[in-house]
């Protein structure tokens, strides 16, 4: 399935008075202080906008709104004025939330076009191409749809074409330019993250998963190659293939690589979990939410969007996506706790909770992951109920054998405001892990569950830089918000190309 992108998004200087377009979007701080693109707009428009800020329509307060229309001395048909807070103590969480509320605010309009001036005002300690492409990115999500699936569609007000991320003066700089075009590509592998995400998984299976895939490597001539159950079991991916006994959905084993540097340049492997649906298996989840397993592919859904940007920016890089993708079933074939199979490394495991299979499909595929001789390896789930409890659903649960590694990893959270927090992967947990059976149980108790967790697959990484991001809080939303937030395909993006620039 590809994704369209309705919005076209684009840069450049040009004084707000003049300027015609659909909806002109200003900034306004509270207590009526105006940003320098409103004050301009304000003179042309001979004290209109401070006249109707007078009449104690807009707060000021970060995220509030007021739209204007027809304003004489303007050109533009209608100004949208976006409160921004406090001016001195702007930061980025206010920032974004002015960003989201004006993106909202022009999904209500019949406006075509736009002129967003929020993009040349930003927090303290940060560039304008943060500013940038944080705005990029809110428009986007505010206009990210999903209702192919639905037989009554809303109707909507005519679709917004076009946003110009405007400055008021000055030249557009060449890192402004470069900050929209890596801004416009990660929206787009957000997007295709994002449904992947939201397809049910009667739709969404390692199948389509699989094609999707090879769409990908057409639409950017990647190379594709897809490992099928009897590959799996030549090559001894005991731990992969006794998660998936209890489906009928046969597993696949998808590795998509984007060479955008020279070849003998190692690659940075993302390693996103598969599991298009999780039951549990034997060891069978609580009905509550179990429709929200859909999103427990939302480790490979990420990987691929994050591959897909770095091809749709021709970055120079070379990247691998490697997903392991199966259901986690109940029935009669199904893999028991007790069981004990033997993993591509040749380690042997036992299972004591079905429901821990997240780690089971990712251990063979880091061992595979080894014979791409990577630069570094990150591998991507939604993995333990245990880091949603420690980190909420604010930061990914950050793990890594080495701390150069995570601190690269920790500044693009940073810079993407796609955060993570490093969690302690010390020998003293790997003692949980002990078993009478095997050479390790799949689980470790209840303390310290997401660490446990790192625990477990550190052992299959030993021999390359690796990091385990566990995006189980942040990797989707319940309720009435219920849908893919495409996290981290921002983090993974900005990691990326920052860890292309620091080698």
């Amino acid at each position: 399935m590809r994704v369209e992108y309705a919005v076209e998004f684009s840069i450049k200087s040009i004084s707000p008075e003049r300027a015609k377009t659909g909806c002109l979007v200003l900034g306004v701080h509270a207590g009526g202080a105006l940003t320098r693109a409103a004050q301009l707009a304000d003179r042309a428009a001979r004290g209109a906008l401070r006249a109707a800020l007078a009449q104690g329509d807009l707060s000021g307060k970060a995220g509030s709104t007021l739209l204007l229309r027809g304003v004489a001395g303007l050109a533009a048909e209608r100004v949208l004025l976006v409160g921004l807070g406090d001016e001195n103590e702007l930061g980025e969480s206010a920032y974004r939330d002015a960003l989201r509320a004006a993106a909202n605010a022009l999904k209500e309009l019949g406006a075509r076009d736009a002129l967003l001036y929020l993009a040349e005002t930003k927090p303290a300690g940060r560039d304008p191409a943060w500013s940038v492409r944080q705005a990029v990115l809110a428009v986007s999500e505010a206009f990210y749809r999903f209702d192919q699936l639905k037989t009554q569609k809303k109707a909507l007000p005519p679709a917004l074409a076009a946003v110009t991320l405007a400055q008021s003066a000055g030249p557009v700089t060449r890192a402004a330019q470069g900050a929209l075009a890596e801004a416009a590509a990660v929206a787009q592998g957000a997007e295709l993250a994002r449904t992947l995400g939201n397809l049910p998984p009667n739709i969404c299976t390692p199948s389509y998963l699989a094609d999707e895939a090879k769409k990908l490597a057409r639409r950017f001539k990647l190379a594709v190659e897809v490992l099928e159950r009897r590959d799996m079991e030549k090559l001894g991916m005991g731990a992969l293939l006794a998660v998936t006994r209890g489906s009928h959905q046969p597993p696949k084993l998808i590795v998509l690589r984007y060479h955008g540097a020279a070849r003998t340049k190692k690659p940075v492997v993302l390693v996103g979990k598969g599991i298009t649906f999780d039951t549990g298996g034997i060891s069978l989840k609580p009905a509550g939410e179990m429709d929200e397993m859909k999103f427990d592919m939302s480790g490979a859904s990420s990987v691929l969007g994050a591959l897909a940007a770095l091809a749709a920016m021709k970055a120079p890089v070379n990247a691998i996506a490697l997903v392991p993708t199966c259901e986690n079933m109940p029935g009669g074939g199904a893999s028991r706790p007790g069981d004990v199979v033997t993993t591509l490394s040749g380690q042997t495991v036992e299972i004591l909770n079905t429901d821990a299979e997240g780690r089971l499909i990712l251990c063979d595929a880091l061992t595979y992951a080894e014979r791409f001789q990577p630069e570094v390896v990150i591998d991507v789930a939604t993995l333990t109920g245990a880091c949603v409890v420690a980190l909420g659903h604010v930061a990914t649960g950050l793990f890594a054998n080495d701390q150069r590694l995570a601190d690269e990893i920790r500044a693009a959270g940073e810079e993407s405001w796609d955060r993570v927090w490093q969690m302690p992967l010390w020998d003293d947990y790997q003692e949980q892990l002990r078993s009478n059976f095997a050479d390790m149980a799949n689980i470790g108790g209840r303390p310290a569950g997401s660490v446990t967790a790192a625990c477990f697959l550190s052992r299959f990484a030993k021999k390359m830089r690796w990091a385990h991001l566990d995006i189980a809080g942040t990797a989707w939303k319940g309720g009435r918000e219920k849908g893919s937030t495409a996290r981290p395909v921002p983090l993974l993006v900005r990691f990326v190309l920052r860890h292309a620039r620091v080698k």
